[in-house]
């Protein structure tokens, strides 16, 4: 019997994982493993809600080990470390607890086909002081964090007076810096309504720094702007064209030598593979340590090794590479479930062709904007309002499906209405 194994739960390994156990693993056909070094899956366009306390991952997360008893794989927590290609073996980091007691030893696990997954982490370019000063949103885990200092930074603004303001410097104009600078002002507002009578967005500034001419490079300009004129509306100061390259304790030093002072600081700019991708004998792989694949999705000089979502770099036919998006992820998850099932069965295997579909940004209750179709009929169709938030809104929810299948995925919708009914609003613990 083969053994597959895929590394890492993101939104294209989990979604890959759940059709190769429904397929192969309920019918014995194949031994399916998922490994991930977190014990819980969240959507990762979603993280900057865990991080202000909008979301709750105690509630809204997915929990590897039940899902996986579900769906016919097996789940192995741990981190990945190293892979021998020839050997066709990984290696796992020893486990430890909170107390530095090993829980398991380093590991290493065999394979007859694997699927690398692992995602992308932030890049910080080698900037002084960010590791050490900054927060960073790469899991749910460092949005956990953010959330709890952010709590704490209310709670000290809260009992300093009205003259007291929360200074908040982010970095980085992608989806991510943008989604995030909207919901500070949305959860300022909410506290009114937990213990916090005094506090408001007006008692919290947000500085969002770009070292780019634009937020959101890779939208359309009309979208770009509408979101900087919306984020301005807020509250929010944007600067643009403005690099850092320095963080320190209360703040940020550019390329001008201005000082940016912040109270918290989070570092949302650029993207990378994890650094050992880069190590890994055998593999081809970018600057920022993605790992180039042929159209099969398969590496240059392992067709046993496959690679998706944030990890893998992709050359399209006009030299472009696959942006590291969300729906590039699912794209890809299929084409390789698609061409494992081909190479069972000895067919030829199908080369990757990414679809656009758009691209959205949701500034919280505020707005939504972005554009639908892409590349599908030539253009571009904008849209924002309500319209854009329930389309936002409807991306997760064919996460879900993919995920769950239609009845449970549909029964976990109706389950989160019921519980922003009964559960406050803000995890405020």
């Amino acid at each position: 019997m083969k053994k597959i194994v895929v590394v890492g739960g993101g939104a294209g390994g989990l979604e890959l994982v759940t059709k190769l156990g429904q397929s192969f693993g309920k019918k014995n056909q194949a031994e399916v493993v998922l490994i991930d070094r977190s014990q819980t899956h969240i959507w990762k366009p979603l993280l900057h809600e865990v991080a202000t306390g909008s979301l709750d991952i105690n509630s809204d997360g997915l929990n590897y080990r039940a899902h996986a008893a579900k769906h016919h794989y097996q789940f192995q927590l741990g981190t990945l470390t190293d892979v021998n290609p020839e050997k066709k073996a990984l290696t796992l980091d020893s486990l430890s607890d909170d107390m530095g007691h090993i829980v398991l030893p380093e590991r290493t696990i065999e394979y007859d086909i694997l699927v690398m997954a692992v995602g992308s982490i932030s890049n910080d370019f080698g900037t002084l002081g960010v590791s050490d000063y900054c927060y960073f949103l790469d899991s749910h885990k460092q949005a956990e964090r953010f959330q709890q200092a952010l709590l704490n930074q209310f709670l000290r603004v809260h009992q300093e007076g009205q003259d007291a303001k929360l200074k908040l410097a982010i970095v980085g104009g992608g989806a991510t810096g943008v989604e995030l600078s909207a919901e500070l002002f949305h959860v300022a507002d909410m506290l009114k309504a937990y213990g916090m009578p005094e506090m408001s967005g007006k008692r919290v500034h947000v500085q969002l720094i770009e070292a780019g001419p634009r937020i959101l490079p890779a939208l359309p300009e009309h979208i770009a702007s509408l979101a900087t004129k919306e984020l301005i509306r807020l509250g929010v100061t944007v600067s643009q064209g403005t690099r850092v390259t320095r963080a320190f304790d209360g703040g940020f030093e550019t390329a001008e030598e201005d000082k940016i002072e912040a109270d918290l600081m989070i570092w949302a700019a650029g993207v990378k593979a994890p650094d050992f991708v880069a190590k890994i004998e055998g593999f081809e792989t970018t600057r920022n340590n993605q790992v180039l694949v042929k159209g099969t999705l398969q590496t240059t000089n392992f067709e046993n090794i496959y690679v998706i979502g944030d990890c893998c770099a992709c050359q399209q036919a006009d030299g472009s590479f696959v942006p590291p998006r969300a729906q590039s992820a699912h794209q890809m998850a299929s084409l390789v479930f698609n061409n494992i099932k081909a190479s069972f069965l000895s067919e030829p295997l199908k080369e990757y062709v990414y679809k656009d579909y758009g691209s959205l940004v949701n500034l919280s209750r505020y707005s939504t904007v972005g554009s639908l179709m892409g590349n599908l009929m030539g253009g571009s169709m904008f849209i924002e309002g309500r319209i854009a938030r329930f389309v936002y809104v409807s991306l997760y929810r064919l996460h879900l499906i993919a995920i769950h299948g239609w009845f449970k995925a549909t029964v976990i919708m109706a389950a989160q209405k019921i519980g922003k009914v009964v559960k406050p609003k803000l995890k405020l613990h």
